[in-house]
């Protein structure tokens, strides 16, 4: 049970352990997910956005070493560097550590230029809409073969 300490002042400082009380709450002994598995999320999001391990490692602040032991499976990452991978590859803490879909995301997209053409396109008719969904992805789709 935790118990609530206060300054002299009144104010509410920190939660501690009630005295004798030992029931914190014990990590799992399953590994959710592998270091080489996380390694081959990691990998696989550096390759989608182009970067090289070095152009990783540098934005970063790490070494290309300590990356390329990542992607390898021999080092673990934490939370914080989860975080600032997730951000600099344009992905979600999920991808790289949980069942790796991907979440929706929850704001805007950034280009304030493709958000107010998708906003026209959803005016035009069904047979319209889906002429340019048909386009869309035929310019991915060529993208994802020349990348």
């Amino acid at each position: 049970m935790f118990v609530k300490e206060e300054s002299q002042a009144g104010e509410e400082t920190a939660l501690t352990l009630a005295p004798g009380d030992r029931s914190l709450p014990r990590p799992s002994k399953i590994a959710v997910i592998s270091y080489p598995e996380i390694g081959k999320r990691v990998r696989e999001l550096r390759e989608r956005q182009g970067l090289t391990q070095t152009k990783l490692a540098k934005t970063l602040g790490t070494s290309q070493a300590a990356l390329s032991q990542v992607e390898h499976g021999s080092r673990g990452l934490t939370v914080q560097q989860v975080v600032k991978l997730a951000r600099v590859l344009g992905a979600t803490p999920n991808e790289i550590l949980g069942d790796g879909k991907r979440e929706r995301p929850s704001g805007r997209p950034k280009s304030g230029r493709l958000l107010r053409r998708l906003y026209r396109i959803e005016k035009l008719s069904e047979t319209q809409q889906q002429a340019i969904v048909k386009l869309l992805d035929g310019i991915i789709a060529a993208h994802g073969k020349t990348a």
